[in-house]
């Protein structure tokens, strides 16, 4: 099932009736509500983000998938724990759609993009959003993260990157409504990690490892709990990224974890064997230390 804006929103909602929390991170660029559900009482805070990217959004089914699962039964044993336990010691905080603009422009195209639809379509010629990446008003939010950002926008003049669909980093670090409520919620939870869910290549980016306590054996650990590849992050991808900031300048474990293999935006029907391969890193997680 294809996952828009409004129905990831709709089945955040319904998770309340299981016991979650549900609340707005923010207000995007376009004025949808991103949506952010809370679940568990414990002191160990996990974090997962879905769909930075909008031709990406397969990742928030994933996550919706995750917290269905997990709210289904109070008292269950899944990949191996309790899910008793898990709410015992952790709270998830999961931000299944961040860019719920982005996610509607590659579905819907420029009309999506509301007040922005005028530049939104002056930046694709050929009149294609199917690979859209960025927000509504052109931003690639997954470049928009204080570390390494001054590094990247030389790079970005000299290949001529401008807003559009994808890898213009924003004006100033954090200059997105999206991307700056993020950096909010972390500040203020302090999450023991992080997961954040991109699609494609089975590949796991880590950040930097040294700057993290025990930061290497964690990020081998989460390479065989997904079964995916541990990699560097080269070239543009090495700039501005969520992860790269939370671990250089904050000292979090986080995570890139490229979902599924193909082309983006990756079919409806990857969503479960995709989720199916990921369960055990969602699930035992918060064990690792």
């Amino acid at each position: 099932m294809e996952r828009n804006a409004s129905g990831c929103l709709e089945a955040c909602q319904q998770l309340q009736e299981r016991g979650a929390g549900y609340g707005v991170l923010c207000r995007s660029a376009a004025g949808r509500p991103v949506p952010l559900v809370s679940w568990g009482n414990g002191n160990r805070c996990m974090l997962y983000i879905g769909a930075h990217h909008g031709s990406e959004r397969i990742t928030a089914g994933i996550l919706l998938r995750f917290l269905e699962e997990l709210t289904r039964q109070p008292d269950s044993l899944i990949c191996g724990v309790s899910t008793a336990y898990l709410a015992r010691s952790c709270t998830f905080l999961v931000v299944p759609m961040l860019n719920p603009d982005g996610v509607d422009i590659s579905l819907y195209g420029a009309d999506a993009a509301r007040g922005f639809a005028g530049r939104v379509a002056a930046s694709l010629p050929d009149g294609s959003f199917l690979h859209w990446q960025a927000n509504a008003r052109g931003v690639d939010l997954n470049h928009n993260y204080p570390v390494g950002f001054s590094e990247y926008k030389v790079l970005e003049r000299a290949s001529g990157i401008c807003p559009g669909p994808t890898r213009y980093s924003g004006t100033t670090p954090l200059s997105e409504p999206e991307s700056s409520a993020l950096a909010r919620l972390i500040r203020l939870s302090s999450p023991a990690l992080i997961l954040t869910l991109h699609s494609q290549g089975e590949e796991i980016f880590a950040g930097d490892t040294a700057r993290v306590r025990r930061g290497g054996a964690i990020a081998r650990r989460v390479a065989r709990l997904s079964g995916y590849r541990l990699v560097r992050a080269e070239g543009e991808a090495a700039y501005g990224g969520l992860t790269d900031w939370t671990t250089h300048a904050l000292g979090i474990p986080s995570f890139t974890v490229e979902c599924g293999r193909g082309e983006n935006p990756l079919p409806a029907e990857e969503e479960e064997p995709i989720y199916t391969r990921l369960r055990p890193l969602l699930f035992r997680a918060p064990l690792l230390q």
